[in-house]
């Protein structure tokens, strides 16, 4: 018997020693990146950054939200995940309702239309292409009405729907209800952990998505942040120094010059912390609606 304890003993020290050393090493690299962009440059690159910051400071984050296309573009990316998520929600709940509906003429074809769509892909020339013809290039539109219906999306909500009781729309039929008066009313406020699951789904695609911005919105007012952090990612120190001196007008030029490193872990602490927000508030909606609204075999 105390051999036995011995070895449960052993292999649960054993199993969280190396699941803290797991743990660790996920998170050192959000926690490094925090501590770079709370370091003062000169500092950061001649002592290194490991635990602590260097020379605590907040200049960096001053000076790049001084710099208006930084806040231009993080305005721009938050009001893309607002919108954008608000209309995934509403597009996909009613199309994930619709084809619960038996009455509905060609029920199973716009399901199953919408599956086929997962699977195959006419590749980016295409969407390209398609983008231009729609007049949608160099629009807000271009971020928020492509993906207005998510295949995955529907297939949560539809499968979450047919698990409730059928005598709830009878009941409100019954009662005189009319279909939108059932469907905003009675069977939207149930489906609300799926929903809260597609709104983080929905919001984090929007926040990080940056390739429609690349390849389609030239106007600097369009600019998401994401793609403003691949753009100082890929340029040098110099021109950032340059950049920032000009742009912020300082008589001293070395106020305003950043290191690559720092402006590219400040930019990327703004970027990860909205969604490091949105996580934690919204877990136990997640975990519930994606068990609820699961396929069953």
């Amino acid at each position: 018997m105390n051999t036995t304890k011995n070895k449960d003993l052993i292999f649960n020290v054993l199993n969280i020693t190396l699941l803290v050393l797991f743990s660790l090493l996920c998170f050192y690299p959000l926690y490094y990146i925090f501590i770079y962009s709370l370091s003062d440059s000169a500092a950061a690159v001649s002592r290194g950054v490991y635990l602590l910051p260097q020379k605590f400071t907040i200049q960096n984050y001053i000076q790049i939200f001084q710099s208006g296309n930084i806040s231009m573009a993080a305005g721009v990316s938050g009001l893309r995940a607002l919108v954008g998520t608000i209309l995934t929600l509403i597009c996909s709940f009613i199309y994930g309702y619709l084809v619960t509906q038996k009455e509905l003429i060609g029920r199973s074809f716009f399901y199953r239309f919408l599956i086929v769509s997962m699977y195959l892909s006419a590749g980016l020339i295409p969407w390209y292409l398609l983008m231009r013809m729609l007049h949608l290039q160099n629009t807000f539109a271009l971020y928020v009405v492509p993906g207005a219906v998510g295949a995955f999306y529907v297939i949560l909500i539809k499968t979450y729907i047919e698990q409730l009781p059928s005598s709830l729309e009878e009941s409100a039929q019954i009662d005189g209800a009319g279909p939108l008066t059932i469907m905003f009313k009675i069977i939207m406020p149930l489906c609300r952990p799926v929903l809260a699951t597609i709104a983080v789904f929905s919001a984090v695609g929007q926040w990080n998505s940056w390739q429609d911005n690349f390849f389609l919105a030239t106007d600097p007012n369009l600019k998401t942040l994401q793609l403003l952090l691949l753009e100082y990612l890929q340029s040098n120190a110099s021109q950032v120094s340059l950049q920032g001196a000009s742009a912020h007008g300082l008589a001293n030029a070395t106020k305003a010059v950043l290191t690559t490193s720092t402006i590219q872990a400040t930019i990327s602490v703004l970027a990860i912390l909205p969604i490091a927000v949105v996580y934690p508030a919204m877990q136990k909606h997640f975990v519930k609606g994606m068990v609820l609204g699961a396929v069953k075999g």
